[in-house]
């Protein structure tokens, strides 16, 4: 059974910054894509970073500058730093694992709440 714990988040004023971790554990996948979603109140989740067993990231939209995320292959994890940290930040921040291949399954972690004051 795959699962995916994620470490990190908290509360952090604007301008700090944060780094999210997520391992996984239970699945042996050739390749797949990992990162993150995030969710704000009100607000559709949208993609954060995503980054390849090929190591090629995607970030979402004016995150990339700010936002680094690395693969760990040896512990089956990636690792989100966040930096200059902005209100607008502010959200519940979820791991997706997603393994390549025809109909293969989804994954998501348990969701990290990150709080970003002014």
């Amino acid at each position: 059974q795959v699962q995916l714990v994620e470490s990190g988040g908290g509360s952090v004023q604007s301008g700090g910054s944060l780094k999210l971790s997520c391992e996984f554990s239970g699945g042996d996948f050739k390749h797949y894509t990992m990162g993150f979603y995030r969710r704000a109140p009100g607000k559709q989740r949208e993609s954060v970073a995503m980054i390849t067993t090929f190591n090629n990231a995607n970030y979402g939209d004016g995150l990339e500058g700010r936002f680094t995320i690395s693969r760990d292959a040896a512990k089956n994890a990636v690792n989100l730093q966040m930096n200059n940290l902005k209100p607008e930040d502010t959200a519940v921040y979820y791991c997706k694992l997603s393994p390549w291949g025809v109909n293969a399954p989804e994954y998501w972690g348990q969701g990290t709440q990150v709080t970003v004051s002014s």
